[in-house]
């Protein structure tokens, strides 16, 4: 009997030790030590407790390592956006070919690389996969630790490499990867634009992954798909366009809508509860961006914040941001999971930025708004055909980090020609609220189809509650054309079918001036000087970079499209088919639309610079608890605006910040290729530093042997930046 006192004490020792070491697991000040998912934990908060680096020894940090690959492309036409993750020690990150390399953390030394290109002939030809990019990769190992392995996508392919020995591994799918394009539950040509830019999340013994599609009407379906990690088979399957008898089907009137249409993907990234087993889903518009007349309805569950059992895929709650979406509104990066302070209480929310500049906030076990979210009445004067949803949701709070409208007096008047011409573009735009729906006067798209936030995401500061995101301030100029000869019986000459076929397939990224628009999306003058009509053939039916495959062409409207682009002795700039003699180049096709966009026109002015007031990219926090905006600072400058405008200008910034437990913001992002460092109380900055290309990704910030790292993948490749194919890691002194 005298040993029953023992055991109960026994009992009581373990119990309170293992609800400490829970505590501990728990603690955010554990949980966000390290970086080893996207965005450095499941959550996607985006921060690191780490505080060996803080606000008053961040001006001592220096290059601690730099690591290139060597890969960049010397015309400006790669890009890096990886945010690297680090498992043991190790870093795993991508190339700008998107070669999977596993670097020393600590030095940057080369551990091993995988290379996709030679691992499978087949990936050489699948030009989805050149010139793309990856913003990260997954990783997954049994409960045991024997197998460990990195998971990432080219293109259409998603690998399954062996974290230790760099290669793949031949048991997961068709010899070592699984094809996207597979498993939608319906039938799609083999060459459908299915790609995976961003990674997914992993669930125990689950990769669940969202892609990125085609935005025209012919789309494939953005369906979020469970995987085996093992086997790389399908384990379930969320269907974003609702089935017969699935939540969401009602809501829409055309019943065979999951048929035809495509979109409403995942293309920005998930997060995950992994103490409820919950995965979040933001999803992005319907296929075909600027017209819905032929897709009636709110068009669930695009435009959404989706949360799924991550064990099943059985649908929890949604909340769709954007009805009807006719601007190109997708959710565009991963929304984060923080807990709140909220009437004395602690409420598991998750925070939803957007591309208008918006923070949606809710209660993430059970959708429940934590502000109130009003259906305000928006703009109905569209296009015939068309039918806008009546109202969209606007948070009450919190307080937008976007500006979203502009006047003339914001017009930029740094030189007198530039807002002349600024001035008298803007007067003829006629459509100027924040969800004017497109039209041939043309509408702002403010914040821009960049956003606002976009896929860089935002931070949050688990102590305070406090978010941190980057936004850009630069309006876009939408504007609609009738497609002619739609539905006409007269057949034309070839090269009237080719510039109708350009006008409804290419226009909207290459222009109608066929300028194109950056490296991604290159200028198609003189087009012949650079291939012949064979190679621009395949480019056009498969894809190349950026740029979709139009796989439902046939032969002879692909030649038709070929025999425009090489057509001699143009004269003027095209201006488009002729009304007379352009026929239904589509062959009837009831998905294609009546009207087409003239391009993505960025608002810029005759100097060069955006057509509004700086700052045209901005730094901004926002307390979750109060929904009040804390403060906003310029992010980035143009040197050679010195001393012509007051303060900073700031520039368009593509990346995303971290913010840590020493008090700091890191963040890059920025045209003048610097990556800075913020007080995250005050917005004043630190420390900054050149970098050798721009950091258009997020930084990830780790420890290892006692010192902390901060590092940003320098691809450069936008806005004419040039591309970098280098790592560069900061780390005090030694």
């Amino acid at each position: 009997m005298r040993t029953l006192p023992y055991l109960l004490i026994l009992v009581i020792l373990t119990v309170l030790l293992f609800g400490a070491v829970r505590l501990r697991k728990d603690d955010p000040a554990v949980r966000h030590r390290g970086w080893s998912t996207y965005a450095g934990t499941p959550d996607a908060m985006r921060c690191s407790s780490l505080t060996q680096v803080d606000t008053s020894n961040v001006h001592l940090l220096e290059v601690a390592w730099t690591h290139s690959s060597g890969d960049a492309d010397p015309r400006g036409r790669t890009q890096n956006q990886c945010n690297p993750i680090v498992v043991d020690g190790v870093m795993y990150a991508t190339s700008p070919t998107l070669r999977l390399l596993a670097l020393d953390a600590a030095t940057g030394r080369l551990l091993w690389s995988f290379d996709p290109w030679s691992a499978d002939s087949s990936t050489v030809k699948d030009m989805h996969g050149y010139l793309a990019v990856s913003r990260g990769v997954m990783f997954w190992q049994d409960g045991k630790g024997a197998d460990r392995r990195v998971f990432y996508s080219v293109g259409r392919k998603t690998f399954a490499v062996d974290a230790r020995t760099g290669r793949a591994i031949p048991s997961f799918g068709k010899g070592g990867h699984i094809l996207l394009t597979e498993g939608l539950d319906r039938e799609l040509p083999s060459n459908a634009y299915v790609m995976g830019t961003t990674p997914g999340v992993v669930w125990k013994d689950l990769l669940i992954m969202g892609s990125k599609v085609d935005e025209s009407p012919h789309a494939a379906p953005g369906h979020i798909r469970a995987f085996d990690a093992r086997t790389g088979k399908r384990r379930w399957i969320f269907h974003t366009i609702p089935h017969p008898g699935e939540v969401g089907y009602d809501s829409w009137p055309d019943k065979g809508a999951w048929k035809r249409f495509g979109g409403a993907n995942s293309w920005a990234g998930l997060s995950l509860d992994t103490e409820k087993g919950i995965v979040y889903v933001p999803t992005g518009s319907i296929g075909g961006d600027f017209y819905g007349g032929n897709r009636k309805g709110t068009n669930l569950f695009s435009n959404s914040l989706v949360a799924l059992d991550a064990s099943t895929g059985r649908y929890l709650w949604h909340f769709q941001v954007v009805h009807h979406d006719i601007w190109d509104r997708d959710l565009a990066a991963t929304p984060n999971l923080v807990d709140l302070r909220k009437d004395g209480r602690t409420i598991p929310a998750v925070a939803q930025i957007t591309k208008h500049g918006y923070v949606f906030l809710f209660d993430r076990h059970t959708g429940r708004p934590l502000f109130p979210i009003e259906e305000r009445p928006v703009p109905q004067d569209a296009l015939p055909g068309e039918h806008p949803w009546p109202t969209q949701p606007i948070p009450v709070l919190p307080e937008p980090f976007a500006r979203q409208s502009f006047s003339v007096s914001d017009l930029n008047d740094m030189d007198p020609a530039s807002h002349a011409e600024a001035k008298s573009v803007f007067e003829k735009v006629k459509g100027t609220h924040l969800f004017s729906p497109p039209s041939k006067d043309g509408s702002w798209i403010f914040p821009g189809f960049d956003g606002g936030g976009e896929w860089g995401g935002a931070a949050v500061d688990p102590a305070s509650g406090i978010l941190y995101v980057n936004s850009t301030e630069l309006p876009w100029l939408l504007t609609m054309v009738d497609r002619p000869g739609r539905g006409k019986p007269e057949a034309p000459t070839a090269p009237s079918a080719g510039a109708a076929l350009y006008q409804q397939h290419c226009q909207s990224c290459h222009g109608a001036d066929m300028k194109g628009n950056g490296p991604s999306f290159p200028s198609l003058q003189a087009i012949g000087k650079r291939m012949d009509a064979k190679k621009i053939a395949t480019i056009v039916t498969n894809g190349q970079n950026m740029m979709p495959g139009f796989a439902h062409l046939d032969e002879g409207q692909v030649s038709d499209i070929v025999g425009f682009l090489l057509e001699k002795d143009r004269g003027a700039a095209y201006k488009g088919p002729s009304t007379d003699n352009a026929k239904a180049q589509t062959k009837n096709d009831p998905l294609e639309e009546p009207y087409a966009m003239t391009g993505y026109n960025r608002f810029i002015a005759k100097d060069g610079y955006p057509g509004i007031k700086p700052p045209w990219g901005t730094l901004n926090a926002v307390d979750l608890n109060s929904g009040k905006l804390l403060w906003k600072v310029p992010l980035g400058h143009f040197d050679a605006l010195t001393g012509k405008v007051k303060g900073p200008t700031g520039t368009q910034v593509y990346g995303g910040p971290v913010v840590t437990a020493g008090g700091l913001v890191f963040v890059a992002s920025t045209q003048d290729e610097r990556i800075r460092a913020f007080d995250k109380r005050s917005g004043r900055e630190l420390w900054s530093a050149k970098l050798p290309a721009a950091g258009y990704a997020t930084p990830a910030v780790y420890e290892k042997d006692g010192r902390q790292f901060i590092v940003i993948a320098c691809g450069g490749g936008k806005l004419g930046s040039p591309s970098g194919d280098s790592y560069v890691a900061f780390a005090l002194p030694r």
